[in-house]
């Protein structure tokens, strides 16, 4: 009996890839707009964002402090709100060069993911924005529709990348050799090195210089 050939996947992060700014550091200068962070929330949620990074700080424990702020939120009050703010201050933040390399990947018959640290809150909206039917995120855990200040561990991000790659891959036939991660940050080099097709997109300076060291190019991509 043949065996279907693997399939090959394109696996896209968000923040400063698809999108030209950091949806994180966005969001929190939303909130503080709206009056729902107080300064001491505002620098600490700042500083937990540079720890990560930078790779200072895990990001199994940057998430589990930041998710601690979310107890007692409405699921659906902020899905709503994440919504209108995408709408209104991200989404003119998306690449053109990002748009073009979901297009090709989509041409070529190959499975499309967002694979982001981020939450489904922020990458629902930009995936069917793009027509991207999987994410692979950090979720949020919920009862009765409200959060518990928890997520579902691993968070999504770092070598937690590769664990929910690896699962996607695992359900789907997909040959993790052939496959392709766009990335911009230094804390994803467990997934860049994981892949067959590694593309470095706006990357930080020490993804840069790692990048240049393995012989991988990279790209500017832009709004």
């Amino acid at each position: 009996m043949n065996l279907p050939a693997p399939r090959i996947a394109a696996f896209f992060d968000v923040d400063r890839t698809l999108i030209e700014v950091n949806s994180g550091a966005e969001w929190i200068r939303h909130e503080w707009r709206g009056g729902r962070l107080s300064l001491r929330r505002l620098v600490r949620a700042l500083w937990w964002l540079t720890l990560y990074r930078l790779s200072w700080m895990d990001f199994e424990d940057v998430t589990t402090k930041a998710t601690s702020d979310y107890l007692g939120r409405s699921v659906s009050d902020l899905e709503n709100e994440v919504r209108a703010w995408f709408d209104s201050d991200i989404a003119t933040w998306i690449c053109k060069q990002g748009l073009q390399a979901v297009e090709y990947h989509r041409s070529q018959g190959h499975i499309i993911a967002l694979l982001t640290s981020g939450t489904r809150f922020s990458a629902q909206p930009l995936a069917e924005r793009l027509g991207i039917d999987h994410i692979l995120c950090t979720e949020l855990e919920a009862e009765q529709g409200v959060l518990t200040g928890r997520h579902l561990a691993p968070a999504c991000g770092g070598s937690g990348k590769v664990v929910y790659a690896e699962k996607f891959a695992e359900n789907h036939g997909i040959d993790m050799g052939k496959s392709y991660f766009y990335t911009d940050s230094m804390s994803d080099l467990p997934m860049l090195e994981r892949v067959g097709e590694p593309r470095v997109i706006n990357p930080d300076a020490r993804l840069r210089r790692a990048a240049v060291a393995r012989g991988w190019a990279w790209e500017r991509w832009t709004a």
